[in-house]
């Protein structure tokens, strides 16, 4: 076959391409002391390996944060079920003959546990027993309203969190906020809308005062903000016992700690109607979950704060305040938690007691861990917490468990957050990027196999 009739069949770029090759291979064989390199392999991709990008995708999911917070509930509620079960009478009773029939002894350890976890759901979400369309939903409105001081205050626990701050001082910030907002409530006497608008004011501005001395400690002087809000908390519940104790707080005839009630203009409309407890304070509680995802990912003040929780010297560098970072995500989250005391006075309680705070400071850091200190995770935590706390008083009048066992979950359920090698390792799943380095890894075994051939 003569060149020419080999140029008519190879396309052009084909014999370009040959001919741009062959020279190269000569010219490394002409070279001394070099070998000619063969012709290099692709490598795949880590997408190909993986099962293309819809597994790959599956995979990130199911080894990301996220599915160890929903594991380590599961967790938790399996481990919560196992004592429910333990400590059952019937159980107890068919232990005796387990080895005759051991059948016994698993189904009365089911039905315990069943049945304990069937009534916390009929008592927080739906009641499938309810004879009215309005008490079928009565239970998952219960459950919102006490998730809305959980989810405020968690949000302002989470915001610390992202900052490089542990806010332990939620307890002291809502009490304080809670203090202020009442007062405003009950001593000043305005018009509908202003008044609540003014009690929220009075309730944000108590609480962010109060965080801020944290912040301000912490950025001038250095001063631990644990140390120093656990104190505060201590400051914060002593000083309103004594603030109902004084004329100006406590309720005229009475010589318990109340406060008097607050106007009625002061207080949260019902969201659905007087036949439920739910408040427009849930939707408020909507409304900061949004504003804080806004300002933690879209803002500049929120990259600059969650660039001194990254890395306080790198950000220092780049020309970034730490100063001014820690005071502002301080008041911020000295206003959220404030801000579940407007909810709790103003919607939920309708006075000030020294328990008006009960343990929501203290169960929103639980509700920011489990959240992994995102806006919305948080909002989920809260109303799972929320669900725990409505339907545990319905768990133990119907089956006689004790409430106590939704402190143990949510005990557990903090103990499994702060192990997820622990959860990981339980379930099998894989840390995250794994399989973004075992793609990698497949990749460079691919090319040195090229490079060997």
């Amino acid at each position: 076959m003569s060149p020419e009739d080999s140029t008519k069949q190879d396309p052009p770029g084909e014999a370009s391409a040959a001919a741009a090759e062959t020279a190269r291979l000569e010219s490394a064989a002409d070279a001394p002391g070099t070998a000619a390199a063969p012709p290099t392999i692709p490598a795949k991709s880590a997408g190909s390996e993986a099962g293309g990008p819809q597994q790959s995708a599956l995979r990130r999911v199911l080894s990301g944060h996220a599915m160890v917070s929903v594991l380590s509930v599961l967790l938790a509620l399996i481990v919560g079920g196992i004592l429910i079960a333990a400590t059952d009478e019937e159980v107890a009773a068919s232990a005796s003959y387990f080895f005759s029939r051991p059948t016994d002894l698993l189904s009365a350890a089911w039905s315990a546990a069943s049945g304990a976890y069937m009534a916390l759901f009929q008592g927080s979400v739906l009641n499938f027993e309810a004879e009215t369309p309005a008490r079928f939903f009565y239970p998952l409105t219960q459950t919102l309203t006490v998730a809305t001081p959980l989810i405020l205050a968690g949000l302002g626990v989470a915001v610390a969190f992202r900052t490089g701050l542990f806010n332990i001082g939620a307890q002291g910030q809502i009490i304080i906020g809670a203090a202020m907002a009442a007062w405003v409530g009950f001593a000043v006497h305005l018009p509908a809308g202003l008044h609540l608008l003014l009690v929220i004011v009075a309730g944000m501005l108590g609480g962010a005062i109060w965080a801020g001395i944290a912040g301000a400690l912490k950025a001038k002087t250095g001063a631990h903000e644990v140390i120093v809000t656990i104190m505060l908390n201590y400051v914060a519940i002593n000083l309103v016992l004594f603030m109902l104790s004084t004329p100006a707080f406590q309720r005229p005839g009475s010589s318990n700690p109340i406060s008097p009630q607050l106007d009625a203009n002061a207080m949260f409309p019902p969201l659905l109607g007087s036949g439920f407890r739910l408040h427009w304070g849930f939707v408020l509680a909507v409304l900061a979950t949004i504003f804080i995802w806004w300002l933690m990912n879209r803002s500049t003040v929120g990259f600059e704060l969650k660039a001194v929780g990254a890395n306080p010297s790198a950000a220092r560098n780049a020309g970034i305040s730490t100063t001014k970072g820690y005071i502002v995500v301080m008041l911020i989250a000295g206003a959220l938690s404030g801000l579940a005391g407007v909810a709790q006075v103003s919607g939920t309680e309708k006075v000030l007691t020294s328990g008006v705070a009960a343990s929501f400071g203290f169960d929103a850091i639980t509700v920011a861990l489990l959240g992994r200190s995102s806006p919305w995770g948080t909002f989920a935590a809260g109303v799972l917490f929320g669900a725990f706390r409505a339907g545990g008083v319905t768990m133990q009048t119907n089956t006689g468990t004790s409430i106590d066992i939704v402190l143990v979950v949510q005990s557990l359920i903090v103990l499994f957050i702060a192990a997820p090698p622990l959860v990981r390792s339980l379930f099998r799943i894989p840390a995250p990027g794994a399989f973004k380095t075992s793609g990698k890894r497949t990749s460079t075994k691919t090319e040195s196999a090229g490079g060997a051939a």
